[in-house]
């Protein structure tokens, strides 16, 4: 069976169409599926309609979080409640195609373990933010040594992949480059994404700009590495400096330095400070996981309500 995940936030609108368009899709080539819907602490009624698709169709499940924990809670949360032998996360929006889907899955059949969903256009979206994007991804590219500029969250996992990312302890946890670094045999699928019918993106410039930061983070040390660099400028800086300094006194050409010492002070300053923003935001991260806390708190599921109806 396939397990398709789909997370959604305030995405009531979305839900019955995207049912529809997979349902029949994967009905037509005889692949036996169900679909998870995760709310992630939506407040317009998305779970709500997930639970009367649900009561006419037992294929479609879901899940309400308490409140909201983020996408990458949701897709793990997804992953965890999913039964099929293999599962594929995408967009509850269609902004994933979903006609591509029976090539992952022939694809999987074949003995790939996982089916990386790479894109071929970014849509309509601002030139501000496909640039942010693009360095964003080259970045992490050359951090893990793989190229993810193209990368997505859409993408078919077989279950023993499935096994390997829920077993992981981490709490911040990055799903799109995990599933490069688990490893397995890969395949890659092109897609264009597609626009959405209903709604608008969830995502902000700062929601984007945290969600970066987290990402590379969780994943790299390298900005820790980061602040040695600023220590090695900051010494040479300070070297050249006073090389001159030494050779205008012995030269007899030496003036006042208010200046260059109000410079050197500034620079030296602005270095210290962002060495303990870094430092501190790796404590931070530190501080999160040994709290311990689970990733998500689920509130109520579809099966939880099948359950109580029978007993009754």
């Amino acid at each position: 069976m396939l397990s398709i995940i789909l997370p959604a936030y305030n995405e009531k609108q979305n839900i019955e169409r995207t049912a529809e368009a997979l349902s029949g899709i994967l009905e037509k080539e005889n692949i036996p599926f169900e679909l998870v819907f995760i709310s992630d602490g939506s407040t317009d009624g998305t779970y709500e309609e997930v639970c009367r698709l649900s009561e006419r169709d037992e294929r479609i499940r879901g899940a309400e979080f308490s409140r909201n924990f983020g996408k990458e809670a949701a897709v793990f949360a997804g992953l965890e409640l999913a039964l099929g032998d293999a599962c594929i996360v995408m967009d509850c929006d269609l902004q994933h195609p979903p006609e591509v889907i029976p090539e992952m899955y022939r694809l999987w059949q074949k003995g790939f373990e996982v089916v990386e969903g790479i894109k071929t256009s970014r849509g309509k979206e601002s030139i501000f933010h496909g640039m942010f994007a693009g360095v964003f991804y080259g970045i992490m590219s050359r951090m893990m040594k793989m190229d993810m500029r193209s990368s997505s969250d859409f993408k078919l996992l077989d279950r023993k992949v499935v096994n390997v990312l829920v077993s992981l302890g981490e709490r911040n946890t990055f799903f799109r480059a995990l599933s490069f670094w688990a490893g397995f045999r890969s395949a890659k699928v092109e897609y264009e994404v597609q626009e959405r019918a209903f709604g608008s993106s969830k995502w902000s410039f700062r929601g984007l700009i945290r969600y970066a930061i987290s990402n590379v983070t969780s994943f790299s040390t390298i900005p820790l590495q980061l602040v040695t660099v600023m220590g090695m400028a900051s010494i040479l800086f300070s070297v050249v400096l006073a090389v001159q300094t030494l050779f205008k006194y012995i030269t007899g050409t030496a003036v006042e330095g208010f200046t260059t010492v109000i410079l050197l002070i500034l620079i030296i300053g602005g270095f210290i400070m962002i060495s303990l923003g870094i430092i501190g935001h790796y404590l931070a991260r530190i501080y999160e996981e040994v709290k311990g806390r689970p990733r998500y708190i689920i509130r109520r599921t579809t099966g939880e309500k099948r359950k109580t109806e029978r007993d009754v």
